[in-house]
């Protein structure tokens, strides 16, 4: 039910190709756009035999729409004024009150801290300016479960803060990190640029050409990246933000008895985030409606780079060094048997070696060979 109502919203986003997004999604053309009928027609009680959305409100009265707002606040206790009133009007009530008096309700009944509401900043918010132009991702801090620990793995889109993946893992490797990560991209597709953390397996912004096995991987889908500032967790601010939220809303002082149960509750609360849970950042707006999957659909064969007339092809040798014309260029074992370009640099006596498209390193031919 999750995955077809996060379908059929992403269907019908303004030039999402519907083709490739059936294919993402493993069903045929025909299904795809017949539930998109069926959720026009019905909303989501097209979608399954039980919709999760009420039909209509049980009443107008002021008490009856108390107990509406009361009853969202309590499905989700850091909601405030503003996203249950929208909320509300999602549902399709009528005669929502304003936010500043849902939020006397909320204070009448008691579901307001006054000191946790005074100590809240506003944020300063920047985004980029289309989908898929940056993704963020991190490792929320772990949690123990009742058979080893959990470290969840979260992907989200910088410019529409959808949430393209919330991953219960076991561990924070280099291989758990892509295996779930292609899951991903084969579902969205893959980003420009992504913005990650530094440290293993991320790699780090301060090390001059020490790539890590990941970040190569990355530049051989095509996917730029970038680190945030070391101890600055602000550089990633969003995922910073979403991993409180997470954990205020998903995880809470819940008891989970391995990963597979993780798993679902990540599963079921990342639907509700970006389909149903008004975000203050998009004007009280959904993740959905301002996210569509990315054209660039994930390569699931690698094809052999083509550097373009004029370059030096040479291969990497097994402990990451480069020779050329009597000279060594330090690149790391993560480029391993890899082949790079070298093209002539601004300086006579210089050559720039390129993978994949993206510059990694600078040799200089002006100084002495070992």
């Amino acid at each position: 039910m999750d995955q077809r109502r996060e379908f059929v919203m992403l269907f019908e986003q303004a030039g999402t190709d519907r083709r490739e997004l059936c294919r993402r999604f493993g069903i045929s053309r025909s299904t795809g756009y017949e539930l998109a009928q069926r959720y026009r027609q019905e909303g989501a009680a097209g979608l399954a035999e039980r919709s999760r959305r009420p039909k209509r409100s049980p009443g107008r009265t002021a008490e009856a729409m108390e107990a509406l707002v009361l009853g969202i606040r309590d499905q989700h206790p850091p909601w405030g004024g503003r996203k249950i009133a929208r909320r509300l009007r999602d549902l399709g009530h009528k005669g929502v009150p304003s936010a500043s008096t849902i939020t006397e309700v909320l204070r009448r009944h008691g579901r307001i801290d006054a000191a946790a509401t005074a100590a809240r900043e506003q944020p300063q918010r920047f985004e980029h300016a289309a989908p898929n132009d940056l993704w963020q991702m991190d490792f929320k801090g772990h949690f123990a479960v009742a058979r080893g620990q959990c470290h969840p793995l979260t992907v989200i889109d910088d410019h529409s803060r959808f949430a393209l993946g919330i991953r219960a893992c076991g561990d924070q490797t280099d291989a758990t990190v892509r295996s779930e990560l292609t899951a991903i991209f084969r579902r969205y597709g893959v980003p420009l640029r992504m913005l990650m953390d530094n440290g293993s397996p991320w790699g780090s912004a301060n090390s001059e050409h020490r790539y890590t096995g990941f970040e190569v991987w990355l530049l051989e889908l095509g996917v730029g990246f970038s680190h945030g500032r070391a101890y600055h967790p602000q550089t990633q601010g969003k995922d910073e933000r979403f991993h409180r939220t997470l954990a205020s809303e998903a995880i809470g002082r819940r008891s989970f008895l391995d990963l597979a149960a993780c798993q679902r509750r990540f599963d079921e609360w990342q639907t509700l985030y970006n389909t149903e849970r008004p975000h203050e950042a998009l004007d009280l707006a959904t993740p959905v409606v301002r996210y569509r999957p990315s054209a660039r659909s994930f390569p699931e064969k690698l094809e052999p780079f083509d550097y373009g007339p004029g370059a030096i092809l040479r291969r990497v040798g097994d402990t990451g060094w480069l020779s050329f014309r009597s000279h060594l260029l330090k690149l790391g074992r993560a480029f391993a048997h890899r082949q790079v370009g070298l093209r002539p640099g601004a300086q006579d006596g210089c050559f720039d070696a390129f993978f994949c498209g993206h510059k990694i390193a600078t040799l200089d031919l002006r100084q002495a060979a070992p």
